[in-house]
């Protein structure tokens, strides 16, 4: 039975060694893409620009790289064991979780500076901005509820049980829908973001970590840590269609923008690390590919474009460029301890200066914190006099 954890400075995936048996070894790359790693040169070369924001875990940190260089522009600390991280879909504004301190955290898209902070519920996983980036979403794993937040003001705006283990999540495109994966229960949630209402739940597999949401909303695909497999969940007919294995148990999914295709970043455990992004045709649910990225592949987020994807590698503390055309890897970048959840954005952060710390209040002893509602406290605004440069 797969099982997760959050503790600090150690891996949040476990898996049993029955499990681990079972899956295997990881699949072999297509030709040349187990080579030593490129230069960061190859980045610039796609066009792409923006800001891949990673969360260091382990380092209490959040790296800010230049997507179009491949350099890192700043790293944001003084946020505790931040698991997740995600940009508004404009950039401006980039939000976090603190899981040590039970806090949301919202930062300047360009200048790093923090904006706000808000408690959340205890042991805050993933955050998500709908799409219209009016309201910002976070499963609370530690009590099993989503609480909706106003994105201008940070402030509470309710929240709504869910299956047991909520973790990653993930929006419809036109924001009618969010989906969760509850990792302890096996299944997923489909929530009504605007009533904060859940709509149904769907039984997918073991250990359900993380969806992605098809562009119509017909199909959510969701990670399965205790299969070493990838779903696919009709959302109409509310069940499982098909499912396809992959080399090691996978964590986070994103899809291409074309929704062709889905890059699985397959983790492993830290007894036992997976080093490979798998490629799935979503049409067939058939593993196209395989690309061989650093150790530990946990979190993946693909440009607007379509042309580049970036990958952290949990064991390996660093960031991996894939070429979507070519497949295959055109830079490996070091980051902080246990880089964990990854977003794009599509401005590029100039930031204070090369190191940024921001001072983020301890939720986790306040009782309103616990009790996961934002209370009184939701919302705090900082200042400059806040921003260390």
């Amino acid at each position: 039975m797969w099982t997760w954890t959050r503790r600090r400075k150690t891996a949040l995936l476990a898996v049993s060694p029955l499990l681990l048996a079972a899956c295997g070894a990881a699949t072999a790359s297509p030709a040349g893409l187990d080579s030593p790693f490129p230069t960061l040169s190859r980045t610039a070369d796609a066009g792409v620009s923006g800001t891949v924001w990673v969360a260091n875990e382990g380092a209490d940190s959040l790296s800010a790289i230049d997507a179009a260089t491949g350099r890192v522009l700043t790293t944001v600390t003084g946020i505790p064991s931040p698991h997740n991280v995600q940009a508004s879909p404009d950039g401006a504004t980039v939000w976090a979780v603190s899981g040590h301190n039970n806090a949301l955290v919202a930062l300047d898209g360009v200048t790093s500076r923090l904006l706000m902070t808000a408690a959340t519920g205890a042991s805050p996983a993933h955050v998500v901005v709908g799409p219209d980036g009016s309201s910002v979403y976070v499963t609370n794993s530690g009590e099993d509820t989503l609480a909706r937040y106003d994105a201008t003001t940070a402030s509470s705006m309710g929240t709504v049980a869910l299956s047991a283990g909520p973790h990653g999540l993930r929006p419809s495109r036109d924001g009618a829908a969010l989906v969760v994966a509850g990792t302890t229960a096996g299944a997923i949630d489909v929530v009504d973001p605007q009533n904060l209402t859940r709509t149904t739940s769907i039984a997918v597999g073991s250990s359900p970590v993380q969806v992605a949401v098809s562009d119509d909303g017909n199909f959510a695909y969701v990670s399965l840590a205790g299969e070493s497999a990838v779903a696919k969940v009709d959302l109409v007919r509310h069940e499982v269609v098909q499912k396809v294995t992959v080399p090691t148990p996978p964590v986070q999914l994103y899809l291409t923008p074309d929704g062709a295709r889905l890059l699985s970043a397959d983790q492993g455990t830290a007894d036992a690390p997976g080093d490979t992004v798998s490629i799935i045709d979503v049409a067939t649910m058939s593993v196209t590919a395989t690309v061989t990225t650093g150790a530990g592949p946990h979190g993946v987020v693909v440009d607007p474009s379509g042309r580049l994807a970036w990958v952290t590698n949990l064991y390996a503390d660093t960031v991996s460029v894939l070429d979507l055309t070519n497949l295959a890897v055109t830079a490996t970048i070091t980051v902080g301890d246990m880089p964990n959840g990854i977003s794009f954005s599509p401005v590029t952060a100039t930031g204070a200066s090369a190191d940024t710390a921001v001072d983020v209040p301890d939720y986790s002893t306040d009782a309103a914190g616990d009790e996961g509602d934002g209370g009184d406290d939701a919302g705090h605004g900082h200042g400059e006099g806040d921003h260390h440069g």
